[in-house]
């Protein structure tokens, strides 16, 4: 049997400052290896998001000035997302794509930049300072680690039924101060990492296409999925 998955990439035609549409490029590569034919959309501007129309969700990120557009427009697309993300839909979101999916956060000039509240997180900002540089994790779930590049200026605090992707082995994280990176609700994964991150952890990507898989297939036999050994792709 051939799967097949749909994947919506959220404002993909303006988040996209760090190479993050290669975590797209990753999820096709590994889907084909999983024999799942996996095709992609960006949603943008003035398009709503369809809930049921879609398996997988990508949020990547962008400079605050695209954030701000954004954040206005996703605010009409705030009662889509909130139900897909409740039904159980897998997301992986980036950075700013991170930070708008909670309460808000703070640009670098100080204005508040509203998200749609659909997971419990804010975000402030840090005076002249930037988390720059190479980062460690360990999902305390599973024991994988994940490596990546973080860049970000804001810090990022968790809320009600939020917890870490990973704790931090070396690096920054979240908010430099509670040792989490990233975070997980439901089937939403939130993370700083650029790099992008799905190319130097694949498991990550696994778990995510099996995660859908199992959601629209859900009396199909995954065992071969299951059982794949992943490749790197760098």
């Amino acid at each position: 049997m051939k799967y097949q998955l749909h994947l919506a990439h959220l404002y993909g035609d303006l988040l996209n400052t760090y190479g993050d549409i290669g975590n797209v490029l990753v999820l096709e590569y590994y889907a084909k290896q999983m024999d799942v034919e996996l095709t992609s959309e960006v949603i943008s501007l003035d398009q709503p998001f369809e809930a049921t129309k879609f398996d997988i969700a990508f949020f990547g990120g962008g400079q605050d000035y695209e954030q701000v557009i954004v954040s206005k427009d996703i605010q009409a697309k705030k009662q889509a997302l909130t139900d897909y993300i409740e039904d159980g839909g897998p997301m992986l979101a980036i950075c700013g794509g991170y930070q708008l999916l909670g309460k808000y956060y703070i640009g670098a000039n100080g204005e508040r930049i509203e998200g749609i509240s659909a997971l419990d997180h804010y975000t402030k900002s840090q005076d002249n300072n930037r988390f720059i540089g190479d980062i460690v994790i360990e999902n305390e779930e599973t024991g994988q680690k994940y490596h990546g590049f973080e860049n970000h200026n804001g810090v990022t605090y968790l809320g009600k039924d939020e917890r870490p992707l990973g704790k931090v082995i070396s690096g920054h994280g979240n908010n430099g101060k509670d040792q989490g990176e990233g975070a997980i609700y439901k089937n939403v994964y939130c993370s700083y990492f650029h790099g992008p991150i799905l190319a130097r952890n694949g498991e990550l990507a696994k778990r995510i296409l099996l995660t859908a898989l199992k959601r629209k297939y859900p009396d199909a036999d995954l065992t071969a999925q299951e059982e794949l050994k992943i490749k790197p792709t760098y």
